[in-house]
């Protein structure tokens, strides 16, 4: 097979993952390098799928191959691009209800990569933003599943550090869930995201544990790019970008009703360790160099190399915020995408943006 392009991987993604992903032990379909050691080997669907699913067709006792009765992958996706599957169980949120650690203590005022949550649970606070008219106001980027009320506008205090790390409502309230995008069972989602405003300003500081000054984020990346966060849970890592416009399954458990549901276009980011464990939910990846971000993280394999996120440009124009900083320059404006390539992050469509108006929440307990 010649050179494949992205396009035309992507547009075979398109075309095809619904289906495949309706398929037993498949549980995301993007776009990646054909090889990751040579890039320039050009592209390929890559196909996340049980390990089990994954290992040479079954035998049988006069040890010939044993014909699937529903074949992993259509005839017709193998003739039109090369296929990379790689052996991985379910992706999951990554809230948790267990911890202790380095990034789980309380802290004041309160920074990105640090314990954020509700009564019940515990993520990361993965940015502190500012909406965009108003360069003095101050929120927390995170996940709905780290601060919503169950998927649901009811009223949500956000406690630093969250219950699962020793948080309680009287001592650690910041703050209160204000807009979150709904998460649906039945229909694509895009965002796993919400805002909590702080009950006092100077409650949260525009830092980023670590690594300090966020001045902006980027509109795209592309595969291979490297990246680095600290989260809650895993704390610093650093991974790179293994696939994109990955349409994939996500399991929510009980969380909201939901159980399984599925995300379009998302990011796989791969780390040589666990990037993206329970707790690490709402953390932000950001650029190798230069500290700006880049995707939010939300769920993960259950070993927590492959981190499951979206591109920070998608939350910041749905809900209208930019990275907030101190001082009188109070706004940074987004690096601007130089490469409009199917190899890049693409922005979302003005349709699904308008689609994708925040709900509010109640600001009194009910």
């Amino acid at each position: 097979m010649s050179l494949v392009s992205f396009k035309r991987a992507y547009l075979v993604k398109q075309r095809y993952a619904a289906s495949m992903l309706k398929k037993r032990g498949i549980h995301g379909v993007g776009v990646g390098f054909k090889d990751p050691a040579k890039p320039h080997k050009g592209a390929a669907l890559i196909v996340y799928a049980d390990k089990a699913v994954t290992t040479a067709a079954p035998r049988s006792k006069s040890g010939s191959p044993v014909r699937r009765k529903s074949p992993l992958l259509p005839s017709a996706v193998k003739k039109q691009v090369p296929v990379r599957i790689v052996g991985t169980g379910k992706f999951r949120k990554n809230a948790v209800d267990c911890g202790g650690g380095r990034f789980r203590r309380r802290i004041r005022p309160v920074i990105a990569g640090y314990s954020v949550g509700t009564p019940e649970g515990s993520g990361t606070a993965g940015l502190i933003v500012s909406d965009k008219g108003c360069p003095h106001s101050r929120y927390i980027l995170s996940n709905n599943h780290v601060l919503v009320n169950e998927n649901s506008s009811r009223y949500s205090p956000t406690l630093q550090p969250g219950a699962a790390d020793n948080g309680a409502l009287r001592k650690d309230q910041i703050g209160i869930m204000t807009r979150f995008i709904k998460l649906h069972k039945n229909k694509p989602n895009y965002l796993d995201a919400a805002l909590s405003a702080p009950l006092r300003r100077r409650l949260l500081a525009p830092k980023y544990a670590v690594f300090g000054n966020v001045p902006g984020y980027v509109s795209t990346y592309k595969i291979g790019d490297r990246m680095k966060k600290v989260g809650r849970t895993t704390g610093i890592v650093s991974g790179r970008v293994e696939s994109i416009h990955t349409d994939i399954q996500v399991d929510y458990g009980s969380y909201g009703n939901l159980g399984t549901i599925t995300f379009k276009n998302q990011s796989v980011i791969r780390g040589k360790k666990p990037v993206s464990l329970s707790g690490d939910s709402g953390s932000v990846w950001l650029t190798k160099s230069g500290n700006q971000a880049a995707a939010v993280n939300f769920a993960g394999s259950d070993e927590g190399r492959l981190s499951i996120a979206y591109p920070i440009d998608w939350f910041m124009k749905v809900f209208g915020t930019r990275v907030a900083r101190s001082g009188r320059s109070a706004l940074n404006l987004p690096a601007r995408g130089k490469r409009k390539s199917y190899m890049c992050v693409r922005p979302l469509n003005s349709q699904l943006r308008k689609r994708m108006t925040p709900y509010h929440c109640h600001h009194q307990q009910r």
